[in-house]
């Protein structure tokens, strides 16, 4: 991964966990110089706290990131056409726009700020420390030399994936956006179901821990194999793993999760006014 270059300059409008993130993300990996981000956000004690924490720049004016080469849009959903008016003409043509709000489709945000060079993405929480995924796309107008920039910038947070169509970054937000949720009340409902049975609360966090991560590692270690041949590995027949795999099915676990992965998706969708 290579430098950022010197000069270039970094600001982010809105200054939540995910900016947080990515700055994070950037400075643990020497892309670029703190004294180069500029971190803008409604609140004047998360400000004072990211410029004792980070040594960046820190305002509660949005437009004082607007003269930066890249700007970050790291704002609600909710907030994007207040913000976007905020800052609409102000933007410098050279400059690249990138928004992670989910649902905000690209052009939306072109007429809103009357900007072309915009890239969207979608980025997850495990970013903070440098293991997320983030799907993006951009518009045309984009150069190489920008999307190369944008692929340095989200590898900081862990995988970058860019995507041909901008459909699929509704997916990507109901997938790799959402999921972390989705891992978390898994985890959640499979360490209280292990107390239940008898085991200490200590003991059930950290077998669920290891066994999800270890799956993980597992699957990547071997790709070429099916999931269900996987599965099939560790189930014996008339054993306990098919016995509780009985119980998933019943209990409708494959349709609990694509409704959920759908609903995300819609409302992906309609945050965007698609």
């Amino acid at each position: 991964m290579r430098i950022m270059k010197s000069n270039l300059r970094l600001g982010f409008i809105g200054s939540g966990k995910m900016a947080e993130a990515i700055i994070s993300g950037l400075l643990r990996k020497k892309l670029i110089k703190p004294k180069k981000i500029i971190a803008c956000g409604p609140q004047e004690l998360r400000a004072k706290d990211l410029q004792k924490r980070f040594r960046v720049k820190a305002m509660i004016d949005n437009l004082s990131a607007v003269e930066s080469e890249i700007v970050i849009l790291s704002v609600k959903p909710q907030s994007m056409a207040r913000v976007c008016r905020q800052i609409k003409g102000k933007i410098a043509v050279e400059s690249l726009v990138i928004s992670i709000a989910a649902g905000i489709p690209l052009e939306f945000l072109k007429a809103e700020l009357e900007h072309d060079r915009i890239v969207r993405a979608m980025p997850n929480t495990p970013g903070s420390i440098g293991k997320g995924i983030t799907g993006w796309t951009c518009t045309p107008e984009v150069s190489a030399e920008q999307k190369s920039q944008v692929a340095n910038l989200l590898e900081s947070l862990g995988v970058q994936i860019f995507m041909d169509d901008e459909k699929k970054l509704d997916m990507v937000t109901a997938v790799s956006g959402t999921g972390p949720a989705y891992v978390f009340l898994f985890m959640e409902a499979f360490i209280n179901a292990a107390v239940e049975i008898g085991l200490s609360r200590d003991e059930a966090k950290q077998l669920v821990l290891e066994t999800i991560i270890g799956s993980a590692e597992y699957i990547k270690e071997f790709p070429q194999k099916h999931l269900a041949h996987l599965r099939d590995e560790v189930t014996s027949p008339a054993g306990t793993t098919a016995a509780a795999l009985y119980e998933l099915e019943k209990a409708g676990f494959r349709t609990a999760i694509a409704d959920a992965i759908n609903a995300a998706y819609q409302r992906s969708i309609k945050l965007g006014g698609k």
